[in-house]
């Protein structure tokens, strides 16, 4: 049984659920676990936004079914039947995406690598909330990795050479606020729709609690916590 593809996406799931099939396409043979569990957020989510018209209520169905197969077709792989065998799993691969971006980064290494990185371990850090309330360091590394995502792509669209690691303003980005017009198509999430947030209309904090603590999340080999510098 064939996934139920992008493409196939209802319009009123697009912008709530595209992201994170595009993820589980791309996981399907690299990580079967991954994907799985992709599938699985952008189902329970998809109720949440729209389980009442005909085209959503087939898409989601056929989306269930296949997670079914896909569970039986992935008998020997505890992750997906245990779930903590599947937190934890999810969460080493999502911080590990997480880490290699943060390492990029603050080695002054930018590029699109870095920001789909730093932006698909943020929505791995979404699915995560299938096992429950995210740690507050996860969800730290989350909103983090958001900002480090639209700051770098917003940089590199005009030229600008992005600031390495932590640094002065950080926006409070909700997840649904996430300026994704502003992300340029070729990144590994084209063509995924949602609302833009004009710069002048973010919320900025200073707040050192919403940075990743230091060495929390980086590598020995990376600075840990380098000098706030003023964008």
């Amino acid at each position: 049984m064939a996934a139920p593809g992008v493409a196939n996406i209802p319009s009123s799931l697009k912008s709530g659920i595209q992201k994170y099939m595009r993820i589980a396409a791309e996981h399907d043979k690299r990580d079967p676990v991954v994907a799985y569990y992709c599938r699985l957020y952008a189902m329970q989510h998809g109720m949440t936004i729209d389980k009442k018209s005909p085209e959503a209520r087939q898409f989601l169905v056929s989306l269930m079914d296949y997670l079914e197969q896909a569970k039986k077709t992935l008998g020997e792989e505890e992750a997906v039947h245990n779930e903590v065998a599947g937190q934890a799993h999810l969460e080493n691969y999502a911080l590990n995406l997480f880490l290699y971006a943060d390492t990029e980064d603050r080695a002054g290494r930018f590029g699109k690598n870095v920001i789909k990185a730093f932006l698909t371990s943020s929505q791995l850090m979404d699915v995560l909330t299938t096992f429950g309330e995210l740690t507050e360091e996860i969800a730290k590394s989350r909103q983090y990795a958001r900002w480090k995502a639209f700051h770098i792509n917003k940089c590199l669209q005009n030229g600008e050479t992005p600031i390495a690691g932590p640094f002065g303003l950080l926006p409070l980005l909700p997840w649904e606020n996430f300026p994704w017009s502003s992300v340029q198509p070729g990144v590994g999430f084209e063509g995924v729709a949602g609302p833009s947030v004009p710069p002048s209309n973010m919320t900025f904090s200073t707040d050192s609690g919403l940075f990743p603590s230091p060495g929390a999340q980086a590598p020995p080999s990376t600075p840990q916590d380098p000098p706030r510098q003023q964008p």
